[in-house]
């Protein structure tokens, strides 16, 4: 958002007053976004290796704005100059003291890349012109709610080829819309990932990793029950325990937010895929 300068409109002369020219004390100038890139700021630049138009921020945040006027844009000299940052930038400067992490979705939603206090980086082929939002500072895991589009149905197929308002078909949407992986239930050539309590050993089948502890952005699967059941990880906790975004636990494809903890038990989960 452009500055607006105001031009006086009765100036010193006209009032017929006689003004000594007064030469003001170098100041020291406070981060702002003025296209240089100051310490203590988190910096875009539009090209690869910092390069081209720069736009820095001294906060996070959390939409960007697609269009002018009212988008932050990028504010520096160079190429680039004037567009608006969402979806546009290439490589970053963190001048901040704290591990800034950029998203591909507004609202600190889908997939991450972080950048280490005082590092450069081109932003990796995922994020690149797919930015959408940043945080400063620890991101306490990934964003969580019922943002499920197909909330209150219970019946028909979804998608992503998995029935509406059960566990799975949630899961997809998370992978989908909080983590930017192209999810189905033919993800990686399987012919079918099928009921919950089969997702682990798909996701070993076709190569994706499997853990015995979890990771915010992992989905959660317990083997226990007729069909088993899968849920959405949103942060982890020091005390090792863990919270879940998911649908239809305990049936009535309602959903819900909990803490839980690794395990085998009807409340618990023993195996974590980490899609990335």
């Amino acid at each position: 958002m452009s500055a607006v300068t105001r031009r006086a409109g009765v100036s010193a002369a006209a009032l017929g007053l006689l003004v000594a020219p007064v030469v003001a004390a170098p100041t020291a100038q406070a981060a702002g976004r003025d296209g240089t890139c100051q310490s203590g700021e988190f910096c875009y630049y539009y090209n690869s290796g910092q390069a081209g138009s720069v736009s820095d921020f001294t906060t996070s945040v959390g939409d960007y704005g697609t269009s002018q006027p009212g988008c932050y844009d990028f504010k520096g000299a160079g190429a680039g100059k004037g567009v608006c940052v969402k979806n546009n930038a290439a490589s970053v400067w963190n001048r901040t003291s704290k591990t800034v992490t950029v998203y591909y979705n507004s609202g600190y939603g889908g997939a991450t890349q972080k950048i280490a206090a005082g590092g450069k980086a081109n932003l990796n082929a995922t994020l690149k012109n797919n930015n959408a939002s940043h945080r400063i500072g620890s991101t306490g895991g990934v964003k969580a709610g019922d943002d499920y589009p197909y909330k209150g149905q219970s019946s028909g197929i979804d998608r992503w080829n998995f029935y509406k308002g059960e566990c799975t078909s949630f899961a997809a949407w998370a992978l989908n819309s909080r983590m930017g992986v192209k999810f189905t239930n033919q993800y990686k050539g399987a012919s079918r990932w099928g009921h919950a309590k089969n997702w682990d050993n798909t996701a070993r089948a076709v190569g994706v990793p499997v853990y015995s502890r979890p990771k915010a952005g992992d989905v959660a699967v317990r083997e226990g029950g007729t069909f088993g059941h899968v849920a959405f990880v949103t942060k982890v906790n020091a005390n090792g325990t863990f919270e879940v975004d998911e649908y239809n636990y305990g049936g009535g494809s309602r959903y819900s937010h909990r803490t839980t903890s690794v395990g085998t038990a009807n409340s618990q989960f023993s195996s974590f895929i980490r899609f990335r």
